[in-house]
């Protein structure tokens, strides 16, 4: 337990390090997004190359992928089924809402609270995997197929499918996974000139991360009466860090026979708040823009407490 007071006590050193360097504006107005970009495209693709890399793949095609998989897919189907019945919404709000209720930040928070948490990069891998790889574009088909916004335009519409399969294979982190994952699977170890460079850029990475992190909460207000939809920002909240959990306990543990550290990890997986990328897709679709961006900062600040729940009943 002390190992997990001591992981959580370093992240928000360093998120409230980052938020009072937003509050200032030491690093100006675009630190956020420069800082974002640096540990997207470079730090994050190197930790995860020297992580599996030097991992038992194993540990990747496990249970934890099938659990994590699983769970996310489910979970955002109660979501599709709950907010259609109760809230009478459309078919694009709901494929966003339900993304917000099971769509992990795997990155900023995920792979800090793996590596100091955890102990181990390697638990939130299969996850970042599966959510680049099939849950996205699944969700850009869905959109595509149901937004008729004319101002998205024809060309939208026409390339969606394509861009649902390319743009996962060009996501740096994916692709940094992919050639770490074939490296270990062809039992090659790479020369330590090549090894020291991606250690020292993915040592740089969780950091980074939670500067960003913290940069991102300076000034912004949610939950606003009128403009915020609450009773889908709360549906979706409760399924991230309420459902989402405690389901994966119930499999983990009586489905898959997990106990301990690796019935912890699950846990505390599936408690991580909704990603950015959610409202990377409300925005580029024009819907429930503000239903994905307060849910996401809704979870982000639940999940610290029902993660120190769940580090206090399983760690």
């Amino acid at each position: 337990m002390s190992g997990v007071v001591s992981g959580f006590t370093v992240i928000f050193i360093v998120v409230g390090i980052g938020y009072l360097l937003g509050r200032t504006h030491v690093l100006g107005d675009a630190a956020h997004e420069v800082l974002s970009r640096l540990v997207f495209f470079v730090c994050t693709p190197a930790l995860l190359f020297h992580s599996l890399v030097t991992s038992d793949l194993s540990v990747i095609f496990s249970k934890t992928l099938i659990i994590a998989g699983g769970s996310a897919l489910t979970i955002g189907a109660i979501y599709l089924v709950v907010a259609r019945l109760w809230l009478r919404i459309e078919i694009p709000e709901l494929a966003i809402g339900a993304l917000a209720s099971s769509y992990v930040n795997s990155v900023n928070l995920g792979l800090p609270i793996a590596i100091f948490v955890l102990d181990d990069a390697s638990f939130i891998a299969p996850l970042l995997l599966f959510q680049i790889l099939l849950y996205s574009p699944m969700a850009l088909i869905t959109l595509d197929l149901t937004v008729t916004d004319p101002a998205l335009g024809h060309a939208s519409r026409e390339t969606t499918l394509r861009d649902a399969i390319v743009t996962p294979l060009t996501n740096p982190i994916l692709l940094g996974g992919i050639t770490g994952l074939a490296i270990s699977a062809i039992g090659w170890q790479p020369p330590a000139a090549v090894m020291e460079p991606m250690k020292m850029l993915g040592n740089a990475s969780v950091p980074g991360a939670l500067l960003a992190f913290g940069l991102s909460l300076t000034g912004v207000a949610v939950f606003k009466k009128g403009q915020s939809p609450r009773r889908q920002i709360a549906l979706a909240s409760v399924l991230k860090l309420v459902v989402m959990p405690a389901s994966v306990y119930v499999v983990a543990r009586w489905g898959f026979g997990q106990s301990g550290h690796d019935l912890f990890a699950q846990v505390v997986i599936a408690a991580l708040p909704t990603a950015q990328n959610v409202l990377v897709y409300a925005t580029r679709y024009r819907r429930a823009q503000i239903m994905a961006r307060d849910t996401a900062l809704i979870t982000t600040l639940g999940s610290i407490p029902a993660i120190a729940v769940i580090a206090f009943l399983l760690a």
